[in-house]
């Protein structure tokens, strides 16, 4: 690894001098935060009902009795034969960091368009236990911008992420968020798509704090597998499995 190698002395000085940038990011970001926060809503007037393991479920209902709701929209397609591996890498996280922001009035749900069996079976693979439905027989995810018919892909015109890229896929990852009032009406707040939804993965965190980054060779994430496809991954879950 042919990296600069200096004194503890010029070290120190280097790491100040960037700590005065990460502050100036930091700062910024507190702001953004804000903004993002303040931006206009819109009442969510189409009567969506979603296929759940219980039966029909309606975006309201998904809200579990909080105010808040988080949906990733998770690419994964009628007849897959599994999720898409970027989307399980942030699927990954949730069921530890729901303890949480549940606490905060946050509720999260991921929403597909695979047929709710074929969700069901690749939820139980993964291990997951987060709500997890169907939108196979409503517009949701057309409405949302993650899903595409072949005739919009045909048509060669921007319309994903807010107009800036052709899809490049019928189906592409994102994140939105809903409000619930007293009175029970759901309101749009923000959705973001592309790598707008980096910032609740974790693993990145870790890596971007690493001397390597995220270690991205030929592509973007191109090393990320279902967690249950890593190098060692079936044995450790064998060992972990097995009587004591």
């Amino acid at each position: 690894m042919d990296h600069p190698v200096v004194s503890r002395e010029d070290w120190l000085a280097a790491r100040r001098a960037h700590l005065k940038a990460e502050k100036a990011l930091t700062r910024q970001r507190d702001k953004l935060l804000a903004a993002r926060r303040a931006l206009p809503w819109v009442k969510v007037e189409k009567p969506y009902v979603f296929a759940g393991p219980d039966g029909p479920v309606k975006l309201a209902d998904l809200f579990d009795g909080r105010s808040q709701l988080f949906v990733q929209h998770f690419m994964f397609g009628p007849g897959w034969e599994a999720g898409c591996p970027s989307c399980s890498l942030m699927a990954d996280h949730v069921d530890a960091a729901r303890r949480h922001f549940e606490q905060a009035d946050l509720s999260f749900a991921a929403v597909s368009r695979a047929p709710l069996p074929e969700i069901e079976a690749f939820k139980q693979r993964m291990g997951w236990t987060f709500p997890w439905v169907s939108s196979f027989d409503n517009d949701f995810n057309h409405d949302y911008r993650v899903s595409f018919t072949e005739a919009e892909q045909a048509a060669g015109e921007p319309i994903y992420n807010y107009d800036t890229i052709v899809p490049f896929m019928d189906e592409i990852q994102g994140v939105s968020l809903f409000n619930r009032d007293e009175a029970g009406k759901v309101f749009h707040s923000y959705s973001a798509y592309a790598r707008g939804v980096e910032s609740v993965i974790g693993a990145f965190a870790f890596l971007d704090l690493a001397p390597k980054g995220r270690d991205e060779v030929t592509g973007i994430m191109d090393w990320v597998r279902h967690h249950d496809r890593y190098d060692g991954a079936e044995s450790s879950a064998a060992e972990r499995q097995a009587p004591t």
